[in-house]
């Protein structure tokens, strides 16, 4: 609804309303837990009990083209927001019939109709997610309000400081609540914290913050009209802490001995439905026969809700890869006859990449630390600010996961996004981002909710950078289910994978090599999107088959080169896809050379050249006349690798020594 007053109209229909809301709750998951006890319901289940007055106080407020991110505690939630009780029911049962198809459980609800975006598992990591949706209604011109719920446990992760300085750093719409049950899981708030007032923490950051009596429902709904209206007036986000306690333990799994009986019993005497239904009654407003009805409304809905969960059926277990990547991609992108050739650098060609991608749709802003008035790290976005404007060329603080867990929930509310993470090291900081959000959504939602952003970051080993800026983890990534993994090495594939790239609708990381930047080479003037399915054969060959991507191409094809004139006639593959492999591509290969040699720049053990190994061992060992071989970065120690002259990132030497090793035949 339109919030229009800031104060409850409390008529006996209102009441009745929020009464039926809060006992709805309440039942629903009296039954959860006797279905848990029975083994109907698996994993873990965290109850709501004692923080009904929160969900029922603010979310029928809510317009449905408003948003809602939820904690992992979100049954309540789900149910106030119009999720059906058949659907919540069935999913926490693991049916085929649940609002996500069984797959996100308990903790994981979905319903894309009515823009509920689910629980999260991760403490803190729908407060990203929120900032992400709220910033693409703000960029489309949408009047939407997205209301992002978390535990005071997340106050105390790095994203929840991350999101509210970018929601106030960029004025958005957001509605954050907190519900201070007053223990995160087992240890108390004053044993974690340096500062208990939540609220304080969040005016920290120029935000609009008020405390309130989490378990007065009046009180909630009333401030929930404040802020609401607040953010309908001004745009900028509001922060509620809402100071309340759960009844039960964290989970059904836990034992509960962290606090005493006697605490949750003096808590429970002053619980948000007792307390309500005492004053309705006292006033005149509700009376015993209405509650009656009301139960009996509820109890009706849960045998109702019984028996659609318990008459569907599991997902077959065939099904259960189904979404982890769309089933549905654009056909792959006809590539022109290439024209006048140019000469440029790999840094243009990204460069240019990106212009083209903005100019040729609006959805599309490239966004990252140091991206606009630097010019970018490695001065790949140099002038676009410029051209493009900060709303599209958006600057971002030093918050990995936040800026990045912003980019994900701008891609699932509808924007292209282009995240610049400036290298692939501090990429670990958004890693629960990528992994735990970009990677699963789209499988746990059960093909609601995609996730469309394109990750761009700077890898490989560079000149006197230390241990900290020399790493090639794309292996790593390529190693993650749902996710799409690029490493354009050539001019033609700097400038034409992105376009690609953001038509995807999964996630794509791009791993641009560093020592490519300031290549020069010729590229087509009317160069454009290209494949990013298939490997290519770079050079063709006879005699053995190289392997290889990124930085490590131009060097194996100098490599090829050297050894041709000694005889040996290499094929040079360039994989370009990291996830998924095209191993058709490798193998057809390696049944007309008869041995392979993988170059890879990631560390050996564990590294993608193991894993392109180990799928000829299984599926071409026959076509094979040599043991594999692989050149990698040097670890120490490598004792199984001692025979192997290597610097510290593969070279032309150790390349062409590699290969006459395998010519020879040795192992």
């Amino acid at each position: 609804m339109t919030v229009t007053r800031t104060k409850p109209r409390l008529d006996s229909a209102h009441v009745r309303e929020l009464l039926h809301s809060m006992l709805r709750i309440r039942m629903f998951e009296e039954k959860c837990a006797e279905a848990y006890t029975q083994e109907k319901i698996r994993g873990f289940l965290h109850l709501y009990d004692g923080e009904e007055a929160i969900a029922a106080g603010i979310i029928p407020l809510l317009e449905d083209h408003d948003r809602l991110v939820a904690t992992y505690r979100e049954h309540g939630h789900a149910l106030v927001r119009g999720v059906p009780m058949g659907a919540v029911l069935a999913e926490m049962y693991g049916k085929s019939n649940g609002c996500a198809g069984g797959r996100g459980g308990s903790m994981h609800l979905f319903d894309a109709d009515r823009n509920f975006y689910g629980g999260n598992a991760i403490v803190g990591g729908g407060l990203p997610l929120a900032v992400g949706l709220a910033l693409a209604d703000r960029m489309q011109g949408r009047q939407a309000t997205t209301a992002c719920f978390f535990g005071e446990g997340a106050v105390a992760e790095g994203e929840f400081h991350e999101s509210l300085n970018l929601a106030k750093l960029w004025g958005l719409p957001v509605l954050f609540v907190c519900e201070n049950n007053g223990y995160a899981m087992g240890t108390r708030l004053d044993l974690t914290e340096a500062e208990i007032d939540i609220t304080t923490k969040a005016r920290s950051y120029a935000i609009t913050a008020e405390a309130v009596d989490g378990m007065d429902v009046v009180a909630v709904e009333a401030a929930a009209r404040r802020a609401l209206q607040t953010i309908a007036e001004t745009g900028k986000p509001y922060f509620l802490e809402c100071r309340t306690y759960r009844f039960r333990a964290h989970s059904m799994f836990d034992a509960q001995l962290y606090r005493p009986k006697e605490e949750v019993a003096a808590w429970r005497e002053k619980g948000p439905i007792v307390r309500f239904q005492k004053w309705a009654m006292q006033s005149g407003l509700l009376h015993a026969h209405d509650i009656d009805e009301i139960k009996a409304e509820i109890a009706s809905e849960i045998g109702e809700a019984v028996a659609f969960a318990e008459a569907g059926a599991d997902e077959p277990l065939d099904h259960l890869t189904h979404f982890v990547m769309a089933p549905d991609r654009p056909a792959p992108p006809e590539v022109a006859v290439p024209g006048k050739m140019i000469e440029t650098t790999y840094r243009e060609a990204v460069k240019a990449a990106i212009t083209d991608a903005m100019t040729r749709d609006d959805l599309v802003f490239l966004m990252g630390e140091d991206v606009g008035h630097y010019g970018g790290c490695y001065a790949v976005s140099k002038g676009l600010l410029d051209r493009f404007g900060p709303d599209r060329i958006r600057d971002t603080p030093l918050s990995e996961s936040g800026f990045t867990g912003a980019g994900i929930g701008a891609a699932i509310a509808g924007m292209r996004p282009i995240v610049e993470v400036m290298t692939v090291n501090f990429s670990l900081l958004a890693l629960d981002q990528i992994m735990n959000t970009a990677a699963t959504l789209r499988h746990m939602s059960n093909n609601q909710f995609g996730v469309p952003v394109v990750i761009r970051m700077a890898t490989g080993a560079g000149k006197q950078l230390a241990a900290q800026h020399s790493h090639s983890l794309e292996g790593w990534y390529a190693h993650i289910p749902g996710l799409r993994v690029l490493a354009p090495a050539t001019m033609e594939d700097a400038r034409g994978m992105l376009w690609t790239a953001l038509q995807d609708p999964d996630p794509v990381l791009i791993f641009e090599n560093v020592m490519l930047y300031n290549r020069t080479g010729e590229l087509a003037e009317n160069a454009g999107p290209v494949d990013i399915d298939r490997a290519v054969v770079r050079r063709a060959g006879r005699d053995i088959t190289l392997i290889t991507y990124g930085g490590s191409l131009f060097k194996t094809l100098e490599a090829a080169e050297a050894l041709a004139r000694d005889g040996i006639v290499a094929e040079v593959i360039d994989l370009r896809s990291l996830r998924p492999l095209d191993m058709a591509t490798i193998k057809a290969s390696v049944a007309r050379t008869h041995r392979a040699l993988m170059v890879d720049e990631g560390w050996r053990t564990g590294s993608l050249a193991a894993e392109i190994g180990m799928q000829l061992a299984e599926d071409a060992f026959y076509d094979l006349d040599a043991p594999l071989a692989r050149v990698c970065s040097a670890e120490v120690p490598i004792p199984y690798a001692a025979h192997l002259e290597q610097a510290a990132i593969p070279q032309v030497d150790s390349i062409i020594t590699a290969v006459k090793q395998v010519m020879e035949n040795k192992p």
